[in-house]
């Protein structure tokens, strides 16, 4: 457990909050994370955070692909649910949610999001509890103009709770 201080001064670091999606064959799988980064620009290349225990992570790491929407600051807390409560073992996730198959195959939700993009996953590392995905972006369609989601915001304004395997996750909002 990170010291009193040190979630204090991590708080203050800024994020976005994104949903990633990946496939096992026909299956489907996608949660919540506020760990995506654009590692390099020539060639694009992105990185995403993902907890061991979380079957998005079994999926990245059979299939090798997945696909980050950058999520728009107008979702509502009810579409959040799904994404960052509800394990894929138990529930289809997508039943509900508007999506289409991306070039890699991976589900690119519509609904809330601004943006997609397809990685194929070009090297992890191991960092203990997670595991970062970098990969080659191979392919992205920008869907509508606005205001992206971040992470205080969902925390602050919509008053969101976090996943007890996220990286950020404090008891209290």
């Amino acid at each position: 457990m990170a010291a009193d201080w040190n979630r204090k001064v991590c708080e203050d670091l800024t994020y976005g909050l994104y949903l990633v999606t990946s496939i096992d064959g026909d299956r489907l799988n996608g949660q919540l994370i506020n760990t995506a980064i654009q590692v390099t620009s020539d060639p694009p290349r992105l990185a995403v955070i993902i907890n061991k225990k979380n079957l998005t992570h079994e999926f990245i790491s059979k299939s090798r692909v997945y696909a980050v929407s950058v999520l728009e600051e107008a979702a509502p807390l009810t579409f959040f649910g799904p994404f960052g409560f509800r394990s894929g073992r138990e529930v289809d996730k997508f039943a509900k949610v508007p999506f289409k198959k991306g070039t890699t195959g991976c589900p690119l939700v519509t609904d809330y999001t601004l943006s997609v993009m397809e990685v194929k996953v070009l090297n992890e590392m191991d960092v203990g509890t997670h595991t970062i995905f970098v990969g080659d972006l191979v392919n992205g369609e920008r869907l509508k103009e606005g205001r992206p989601l971040t992470y205080r915001y969902y925390r602050e304004n919509l008053r969101g709770k976090t996943s007890a395997n996220a990286p950020t996750y404090s008891p209290t909002p």
